[in-house]
């Protein structure tokens, strides 16, 4: 039973590291073939007018997001923020897929091997991740103030 309640207690830190990880390693491979990228975003049949503004908001973002998910007292505010943002990747996927005759690929890295139907379950699995940890969180909070 103990063992049981370490692992909860330490899952959101887990899920944390890994997303940290997800969201350094796609801003890394963004920024590592910049150009690329931009290019990729303005061919993008939702985000044209936006490429440029988009190619630098979103790699910081992800920077940034890292950052604080590692971070006891913001990790929380992270992980909601951490979800908005694979929500939204997740949305324009499913939009490309279904609206649009050209699908760019805007990933880099072991990410742009990928296929869209597996890019789409793999954002899924970390968008649960989020939740899961989120969700662990409040209840520890919730826990916290009726013991108060």
């Amino acid at each position: 039973m103990q063992r049981s309640k370490k692992i909860w207690f330490w899952l959101p830190y887990a899920i944390s590291i890994l997303c940290a990880i997800l969201f350094i390693y796609a801003a890394t491979s963004k920024l590592w073939d910049f150009q690329q990228f931009k290019v990729e975003l303005g061919q993008s049949p939702v985000l044209t007018a936006y490429a440029e503004w988009v190619a630098w908001s979103v790699p910081l973002t992800e920077y940034a997001l890292s950052v604080l998910l590692l971070i006891d007292t913001t990790r929380q505010k992270a992980l909601f923020g951490f979800l908005g943002l694979m929500t939204m990747f997740t949305t324009y996927i499913v939009i490309v897929l279904n609206f649009s005759d050209y699908v760019p690929c805007s990933c880099g890295g072991v990410l742009e091997n990928m296929g869209w139907t597996e890019h789409l379950v793999f954002n899924l699995f970390f968008v649960a991740l989020a939740i899961i940890a989120i969700l662990q969180l409040e209840s520890r909070s919730v826990n916290k103030s009726n013991l108060s």
